[in-house]
């Protein structure tokens, strides 16, 4: 049998502090958006992907590829946002197939409104704590760590 390889007391150290960053920070992002705008973190996600595109919308498989969901939540994330006329999903006209989520102008309304208040609460618990250099090692940091993200066999 093959010994594990234990982390040492650096690497446990640094694993258990990033597991509460993991924790905590999504937490109190969540809080202010619900707060603030009743929304989920994935649903402003959402919202604000598709803002960013010049003709608010992206097929769904693309979307939930931008959002890091499985189709499956995202589809439940967007019926949530159907329900406050945030979204709507049509079928490609191309593609009866492939359903595309479009942004509405309620749903842009509410991420210009909800977008400063988000703004802010990253700079607080992220930026404003960092160096402009921990900040450029933290993108390094992030690369590294998104470089191959396939789960352990």
């Amino acid at each position: 049998m093959v010994e594990p390889r234990w982390l040492t007391d650096d690497e446990q150290q640094a694993w258990r502090r990033f597991i509460e960053v993991l924790v905590k920070l999504p937490a109190a992002l969540e809080g202010q958006l619900q707060r603030d705008a009743g929304l989920t973190h994935m649903g402003y996600l959402v919202l604000a992907t598709l803002s960013e595109r010049e003709d608010r919308r992206l097929p769904m498989s693309h979307l939930a590829r931008k959002a890091s969901a499985s189709l499956s939540r995202l589809s439940h994330v967007v019926a949530r946002l159907e329900a406050q006329d945030l979204v709507r999903r049509e079928r490609d006209p191309d593609d009866g197939r492939v359903q595309i989520a479009v942004l509405t102008d309620a749903g842009f309304d509410k991420i210009v409104a909800t977008a400063p208040g988000h703004v802010e609460a990253v700079q607080l618990l992220v930026f404003d704590r960092l160096t402009p250099a921990q900040i450029r090692q933290l993108a390094k940091l992030c690369d590294a760590l998104l470089e191959d993200p396939t789960p352990v066999e």
